[in-house]
């Protein structure tokens, strides 16, 4: 099954560098890559604000999707699932969006990072996803404009995560920090000039 198809490419690293220049982030505290990374920032709220379009919970789009089978890891209490063997790789497909036809416009532009929280006040390492886990994209700031079967003709970012769990992973629960937006901030004040919204989801990590 083809899941998604991508417009935009190029290496992750200078995409979010792009992102964050093009928003007018401060270099200690802004868009996704600085919550725990470049500063202490708890999550997105510490520069910007959740005041945007995007508040109706029927037409919000937040779905990680098993790249293999295209099939939704979402578990009945609203969680994520992400199992794993082992020394195994498994990707996953991150899927943020507004559904077809919805109020509000469409966002343009979204923003998401998955984040052991008990790691964000480390100083002293880059990584913040759960101990043992590998990861090689574990956040990312997209355009609008990818498509996925499962939901024809809505405004979406979707791309392929993978991890591994290493030989002394766990399980461990971490978080889906997503923001829906439209417009760029002001230099300066992050939340100036920028429509957005928040969100954030459970996801647990499980080694089968």
């Amino acid at each position: 099954m083809r899941v998604v198809r991508t417009r935009l490419h190029g290496a992750a690293g200078l995409g979010i560098l792009a992102c964050l220049a093009a928003m007018g982030a401060r270099s200690a505290s802004a868009y996704p890559p600085a919550v725990g990374i470049l500063g202490p920032a708890r999550n997105c709220l510490s520069c910007h604000s959740s005041e945007g379009p995007w508040k109706d919970p029927a037409a919000l789009i937040v779905d990680i999707l098993d790249k293999t089978s295209g099939r939704s890891l979402r578990q009945d209490d609203g969680t994520f699932l992400i199992p794993a063997r082992r020394g195994e790789l498994k990707t996953v497909i991150t899927v943020i969006g507004w559904k077809a036809g919805a109020a509000a416009p469409a966002p343009y532009r979204n923003a998401w990072l998955y984040v052991d929280p008990k790691r964000i006040s480390d100083p002293g390492a880059l990584n913040k996803f759960a101990p043992g886990w590998m990861v090689n994209l574990p956040m990312a700031c997209r355009v609008v404009g990818d498509s996925v079967e499962a939901y024809s003709r809505a405004a979406l970012t979707a791309l392929p995560m993978t991890v591994r769990a290493g030989d002394d992973a766990a399980d461990a629960e971490i978080e889906l920090q997503v923001m829906l937006t439209r417009g760029d901030s002001v230099k300066g004040d992050a939340r100036q000039g920028m429509a957005g919204n928040y969100f954030q989801r459970r996801v647990r990590l499980k080694v089968e």
